[in-house]
């Protein structure tokens, strides 16, 4: 499908991507298969709410979007810029909701086996966790890392596939309440999304102060929408400092607001105030 032209010239021919379509009717697939199958056959399964299914289908639509559709060739052929806003929806959006739209009692099935759950507290150490997350986010911006990802599909999926995977842990402890395993109160969300906010704009600052193309593909590539290399990656380093920050600092807010009202009703002595009920995930709602 033709989506763009520039002097009457093709520049961009937006293809399917078998690859993301499965990766998304899988999730879809196992997620029915989770809630219409196995659900019965667990004794202390719980409910489902509506929420929950909302959620998990709003993140396999992003992640649909990122991998899927103009986004991901607009980020691949032309665009910085664009690339940017992909990787804020693996990173900091489809994660959460994914999350999110998981049930805990489902939870509490994929992980109490024998050596996983023991392995499960490691990997979603807050910790481990936020370090794995920005490790990534910084190999994969390396000048020679990020254009041979560009130019090379296995490893561009290989990729995404990681982005996803360390989201997935960096959010945990923010999104996720199952007994046993990390999970952090209001107070310690708030520094945690703090410190997570202060590599990507590292990031962020080296490609603004560049006068240069930091990736050489992008400095080759066709350009769209008027934008020079340069003007490009200073839109992109906007689009990563930005709103990804917005999207963080949303979740403070979010933190400190939900804090502030727990800490008020202990201190008018409300029914609930005595509650030994651990705080509920930032940003969304609890899983249960």
């Amino acid at each position: 499908m033709i989506l763009l032209h520039a002097n009457g010239q093709e520049v961009l021919n937006w293809h399917v991507h078998p690859e993301t379509i499965v990766v998304c009717v899988g999730l879809l697939v196992c997620y029915w298969y989770a809630l219409q199958v196995w659900r019965p056959r667990l004794p202390d399964a719980g409910a489902v709410s509506r929420n929950h299914v909302i959620f998990f289908c709003l993140g396999v639509l992003t992640l649909f979007i990122a991998g899927g559709s103009p986004v991901h060739d607009i980020g691949e052929e032309h665009l910085l810029s664009m690339h940017t806003v992909q990787l804020l929806l693996f990173a900091l959006v489809a994660p959460p909701l994914l999350l999110a739209g998981i049930p805990t009692w489902l939870f509490r099935a994929l992980f109490d086996r024998k050596g996983v759950r023991s392995v499960a507290k490691i990997v979603f150490n807050p910790l481990i966790a936020i370090f794995a997350f920005n490790m990534t986010l910084v190999i994969i911006h390396l000048p020679h890392v990020f254009d041979y990802q560009l130019r090379n599909e296995s490893f561009h999926f290989f990729v995404h596939v990681l982005t996803v995977t360390v989201a997935l842990m960096m959010w945990w402890p923010i999104i996720t309440k199952v007994p046993g395993l990390p999970q952090l109160s209001y107070p310690y969300q708030m520094a945690y999304l703090f410190v997570q906010s202060l590599i990507p704009a590292v990031i962020a600052s080296f490609i603004t102060f560049s006068r240069t193309a930091v990736y050489d593909f992008y400095e080759q590539a066709p350009q769209i929408w008027g934008l020079d290399p340069v003007e490009d990656q200073q839109l992109a380093a906007f689009i990563m400092k930005g709103v990804g920050s917005l999207i963080l600092w949303g979740f403070i807010a979010f933190a400190f607001f939900k804090w502030y009202a727990e800490e008020e009703s202990r201190g008018r002595g409300l029914p609930w105030a005595d509650s030994n009920e651990e705080p509920g995930p930032v940003g969304l709602k609890p899983n249960h």
